[in-house]
């Protein structure tokens, strides 16, 4: 059972299938939206981002299973310095939760308030009125996208930040994620 749950000295098997998952999925969404945006009309952009309404959906679930999770695993975790580096590490990761949140939730708002109906993975969530809610659509209209890409930037600095710290701190912060669920 201790394998499953985070401890002190690393993550546990479901905080890593949560964040790796998502990874994964994030890095799917991202992929869809550049080649959308470099490629255009093209058949490969059409499958791509014709998931990209379904995964969104799934991304909105799995992060709040995420948090929910991670708070039930609050005081097992690993924690972050006492430092300046340490508090910025956790100001960072609050931002990147909060923006995974932020942004499937305003598209699925947005959803809500187009008419359209949806139906992610055919499991019906909004019917189709045919009547457009401006109100639910603006907020993603002027955010989505934008803070999306933020997020994308936010993604690449945390990759960055664990490149730091395997390549020049040797730290171990890696192993905490993607290293053996071996007890110490």
């Amino acid at each position: 059972m201790s394998r499953w749950l985070d401890t002190p000295q690393r993550y546990g098997l479901v905080t890593r299938m949560l964040h790796w998952t998502m990874a994964a999925l994030l890095s799917w969404q991202f992929a869809g939206m550049a080649v959308k945006n470099i490629v255009g009309r093209h058949p490969l952009t059409a499958f791509m981002v014709g998931s990209h309404k379904p995964i969104g959906t799934l991304l909105l679930l799995l992060v709040l299973l995420r948090g929910a999770w991670g708070l039930s695993q609050w005081a097992r975790r690993p924690p972050h310095p006492r430092s300046l580096l340490g508090r910025g590490a956790a100001a960072g990761h609050a931002l990147l939760y909060a923006l995974m949140a932020y942004i499937p939730a305003v598209a699925l708002l947005r959803e809500a308030g187009s008419g359209r109906g949806f139906a992610p993975f055919g499991i019906p969530v909004f019917a189709a009125t045919g009547q457009k809610i401006e109100w639910m659509l603006a907020p993603a209209n002027l955010s989505h996208g934008v803070l999306a890409w933020t997020l994308c930037a936010l993604i690449v600095g945390h990759v960055l930040m664990v490149a730091l710290h395997q390549l020049w701190m040797r730290d171990g912060t890696l192993a905490r994620m993607a290293g053996p669920l071996r007890q110490r």
